[in-house]
């Protein structure tokens, strides 16, 4: 007898209030919106897009300005693709970034130069309670502490980042401690520790599964859907520490029925496709202990140093998580899987740093597809292809769509940051952007650590 995933907790968040709706969390119609911001004669214009685009675009314009290239992020206010550029003797390569659509900023510090101070910090100042990632919005190394590390760490890693240089990095202190937040989705159990689901995916067999965080793999091999209650699934693939903390769980009923979507209590988001993240992007969180969040993208390929190892790779955000949402998911309004939450410091009621696991990532590694994995993807690939060939009009633009033709999990890939989906309809539904919460939740404990 096949077993559908039905959550259980979506009549008891309804009535509970455990998401709370309200108006900071509202989606705007203009979000989703996209103009072309001008014709092809007016090349020089920045044009608008949607974050969900902007992933696309950089990549292409990393390829096209080579060394000149320092990062890039998006600014939501303006619906444009920012690109630090580092001029050097090539006079042509503002032109090019302006004519494929982005607003150039001329920057000190290239990208290579950032990636070897961030080098320098993982072989001199890997303290746990640290963690570092490049913010193209400084150019700079942002360097975090969190509340442990004082006196000779403090002085070590203080001294790690002045000897960078000046305008290299910035070091702050963060209140709380880094910590993985095992206590997203729906809530799963398993060893006594609480989990949340991230996404239903299909594993490469093509049997039903999904994803979560690897510390709440590590943490136990079979996982239930109810404290005390029978397993219901079993640990395939789990990574942490190291390069990634995600984790491929295989449903233990073969004929289970598990949608890509996001249960937000009182309505479901579908998932359409995964996609990279983008350093200014508006994402919403969801976790089996706070509910619903939101907040924005602040670095990428960031660094953490938690008491349990180092792990690399991951999304910065400025969304609040708490233990227990471990491994929920990170998404968009339009319904594109970003990340899976990992750890970080501070709660829900004071904010502070938490961090994710690329969806992209994750999938690639475990060899899993969001979806049915029978060619849905293949659409998206050659429509995401199309868009961004249209959005960077130049060379850099070729090959876009080439693998249109793919299916499965190459769909996905070939899709990027573009394609199908991006401009379907809210998180709200049709006319109905407002019933997103307002991302503080409910009922949660207070205190720092893995999510779970």
């Amino acid at each position: 007898m096949s077993h559908k995933r039905i959550p259980k907790r979506r009549a008891a968040m309804a009535a509970g209030g455990v998401v709370a709706l309200g108006a900071a969390a509202v989606l705007l119609p203009s979000a989703n919106a996209f103009q072309d911001g001008g014709s092809s004669d007016d090349a020089a214009a920045p044009r608008t897009l949607k974050a969900a685009d902007a992933p696309d675009l950089a990549s292409r314009l990393a390829g096209l300005l080579g060394d000149a290239f320092a990062g890039s992020y998006y600014d939501a206010d303006e619906q444009r693709l920012v690109v630090n550029v580092v001029p050097g003797d090539d006079d042509q390569v503002i032109v090019r970034a302006e004519k494929a659509g982005a607003q150039v900023r001329e920057v000190d510090n290239t990208m290579g130069e950032l990636r070897d101070g961030a080098r320098t910090l993982k072989s001199r100042a890997t303290i746990p309670g640290t963690s570092w990632a490049i913010d193209p919005r400084t150019n700079r190394i942002l360097v975090t502490a969190d509340s442990t590390v004082t006196g000779a760490e403090w002085d070590r890693l203080e001294s790690t980042v002045q000897g960078l240089g000046t305008g290299m990095a910035t070091l702050k202190q963060s209140p709380g401690t880094f910590k993985t937040f095992a206590s997203g989705g729906d809530a799963i159990f398993g060893g006594g520790a609480r989990c949340s689901l991230g996404f239903n995916v299909t594993a490469g067999d093509g049997a039903p599964a999904f994803l979560t965080a690897g510390h709440c793999g590590v943490a136990d091999d079979q996982w239930s859907e109810a404290q005390d209650g029978p397993p219901t699934a079993t640990v395939d693939q789990a990574v942490f520490p190291g390069e990634g903390d995600f984790a491929l769980v295989r449903y233990d009923d073969p004929a289970t029925q598990a949608p890509s979507e996001v249960d937000l209590g009182d309505q479901a988001v579908p998932i359409v496709r995964a996609a990279e993240a983008t350093v200014g992007q508006q994402v919403f969180r969801m976790g089996s202990t706070t509910g619903l969040a939101d907040g924005q993208v602040l670095g990428l390929d960031a660094t953490v140093n938690y008491p349990e190892g180092t792990v690399t790779g991951l999304i910065q955000t400025n969304v609040c998580a708490e233990p227990g949402d471990s491994g929920g998911p990170l998404f968009t309004q339009d319904g594109l899987a970003v990340g899976l939450t990992s750890g970080g410091s501070g709660d829900c009621t004071v904010g502070g740093e938490t961090f994710f696991q690329p969806v992209t990532t994750a999938l690639e590694a475990v060899g899993a597809a969001l979806g049915d994995s029978t060619g849905a993807g293949a659409g998206q690939a050659g429509d995401g292809g199309a868009g961004a060939a249209d959005q960077a009009g130049e060379e850099n633009a070729g090959g876009a769509d080439a693998d249109g033709g793919g299916t499965g999990q190459a769909g996905e890939d070939a899709g990027g940051g573009t394609g199908a989906g991006a401009d379907g309809d809210g998180v709200g539904g049709p006319g109905d952007p407002g019933d997103l919460g307002d991302g503080t939740g409910a009922g949660a404990a207070a205190g720092s650590g893995p999510t779970g």
